[in-house]
This record gives C-alpha cells, structure tokens and sequence, in this order.
C-alpha cells in the first residue's frame, strides 16, 4: 500500500535546494572546503637510548619510543609518504637527569644525537626538536624550581643553552613547550647571533594545563616524578582572550608559527587565532587524545578509523595548517592512495 504524503508549500526556498550538492561523491569533493594531505601532517616520536630498541607506550597503544636506528628508518618512512617534518621527544636515561637539568644542554646528549643521525641519513625531512626541561629534569617540571617556585628567567637562560646545542645538532625548528616569559626572544637573538638565522621557532604559544598530557609524560618518563602542578606557566582551560595575547607576544619576540595545545578541546582558540594574525597555527593532536580515540574504537564504542579521520578534518576546518599527530603515518600513507 502506497503512501500518500502530504505536500507542503517550499516556495519559501526560492529554488535553494543546498542538498543538492551532497547528492554524489564526486559533487561534495567538488565543493569541500579543506584538504587534508600529507603534508599537513606531523609526526612526534619519541627516542630511546640502545641499539634496535623499542618499548611500548602502556596508555599509547601502538605507539613505541624507538632507539635512534630505528628513529632513522622511521624518519625514511615518514619522507617516503610525504610527511614534511618530525616532532622530537627524549626519554632521558633516569641516571641523567637533575634539579638543573642540565644534560638539556649536554651537546652530546640523546636528543642532539638523534637530530644528527636523522639528518646526515635524510636531509630532505624537517626536523623539530622541543625545547623544556621536564625530559631531563628529576622533579618533572618545564622550569627550573627554586623553594617550589618555577624560575623564569633561569629557565629562559638554560632553554637558551638548549636550542643551541639542538641547531648545531641539525634542527630545523626550535619548539619552545615551556611557557615561560620571553623565551621566544631570548631563543631568537641567540640563533641569529650564533649564525642560525635560517633555523625556525614553532611557538607552543598557546599551551593549556590540561590532564590530556598524561600518556606524553608516561612517554618521556617525567610523569612519575612530577611534584606539584603545571598551573602557575601553562594557560588557564578556562581562557582564550588570553591565548591571543601570548600569541601576539611570541610572534613579536620572532615566532615564525605557533601552536595551539592540546588540540580538538581548544578548536576555538585555533580558529581565533587563525582569524587574527597571519602565520602559520599548528594544533597537537595530543597523547590523551590519542589514547580516547584508541581505547574507545578497541572498546567498539565508536568507528576508530573514521573517528581519526573526523578529528584530523576538524583541525583544518578550524585553521590549523598542520597537525602534530601519533597517527600521521598511517593517515599520510592512506591519504596518499
């Protein structure tokens, strides 16, 4: 028995009919908005001490800290499906680590020589290494600790030292994570007068004290030891007019671009951002992030490979020019097909 449905009048619609474009595949690709390619991807990895080591990441699942040998053959595979630069975290060896932390600026410590050994191997990939404390401190902390307080200027001083060491190891990109006060300037004017002025500063200019961090520290073993908060230097969650003065303030100080972290929590603040001053705004898809998407697909509760593809879309859609992801290699090699 055919169904008799009642017509409306839609003369109110003048003929806009907007499914119209949505009715096949190949009309919603002519109408997209955003691409995202490989190129819009980067890839953290996380380096290890050994030969042909690798350890898995409890609170990652799939994710592994490599021994510099295989941060080399990842980084070939990381050229080979297009993705243009690596986001570089230690694991410092515990025995390494102190109050000063001082082996951030040791020349031939885990991080320098992981940045040369990719980069004598595969020149033509960028290389990004992070600029804190909290990979070779014993306290867990991005700053250096004084009676409880976190010392900006001393801390500025020694991330000083650091970047240092990591330009004449090979990066590409300074990435200061800290937030602490004036570090971009300080960065800036040491590169330029030690003749790196070719070598970039990604700002994480915008950094919020967020609990989505937990699986990253686990990864770079400062979790454990962390004593008190991250809450008097990385930004208030329940602020974003603030993130655009801190913004403003690095690219001031000679920022090159700037990232928004954690990611899809603050897709707000990338898009003011984007709207507001013209340089490249990089999002981190961040370790807790991560670790929702994988625990939730394992769990059935959701599509997981849809799930990874709909927050990657949601970064461009917002702004970001590219993406600080656990899933960039996968992504890039299936985008690529």
């Amino acid at each position: 028995m055919s169904q008799d449905w009642p017509k409306h009048d839609m003369s109110f619609l003048g003929g806009r009919r907007l499914r119209r474009t949505r009715q096949s595949a190949w009309s919603r690709a002519m109408v997209r908005e955003t691409e995202l390619l490989p190129r819009d991807l980067i890839w953290p990895l996380f380096v290890i001490e050994g030969q042909n080591e690798r350890t898995a990441i409890k609170t990652m699942p799939g994710v592994e800290r490599l021994s510099i040998d295989l941060m080399v053959q990842a980084a070939k595979d990381a050229r080979d499906a297009g993705i243009p630069a690596l986001a570089i975290f230690p694991n410092t060896p515990d025995h390494l680590r102190a109050e000063n932390g001082a082996e951030a600026y040791n020349p031939d410590n885990l991080m320098c020589r992981v940045l040369s050994a990719i980069k004598d191997a595969v020149p033509e990939i960028g290389l990004i290494a992070d600029v804190a404390l909290d990979e070779y401190s014993s306290d867990g902390q991005d700053g250096l600790v004084r009676d409880g307080e976190i010392l900006n200027d001393e801390t500025v001083h020694a991330m000083v030292r650091s970047a240092l060491v990591q330009a004449r190891a090979g990066a590409d990109i300074i990435a200061p994570s800290d937030m602490m006060d004036g570090r971009v300037g300080a960065i800036r004017e040491a590169l330029d007068d030690e003749g790196f002025d070719h070598v970039q500063i990604m700002s994480y200019s915008a950094k919020y004290a967020s609990c989505f961090y937990g699986p990253f520290r686990e990864a770079v073993g400062s979790g454990s030891r962390l004593r008190g908060d991250k809450r008097t230097y990385q930004m208030d969650y329940a602020n974003s007019d603030e993130a655009l003065r801190e913004i403003e303030q690095d690219i001031l100080e000679g920022a090159d671009s700037i990232m928004v972290k954690p990611g899809l929590p603050y897709l707000d603040v990338i898009r003011r951002a984007k709207d507001e001053f013209n340089v490249p705004i990089y999002a981190y898809q961040v370790s807790g992030e991560y670790a929702m998407i994988e625990l939730a697909g394992a769990a059935g509760a959701i599509n997981r490979d849809a799930a990874v593809l709909e927050s990657l879309w949601a970064f461009k859609r917002a702004g970001a020019n590219g993406i600080l992801t656990y899933y960039a290699l996968e992504m890039a090699r299936k985008l690529g097909r």
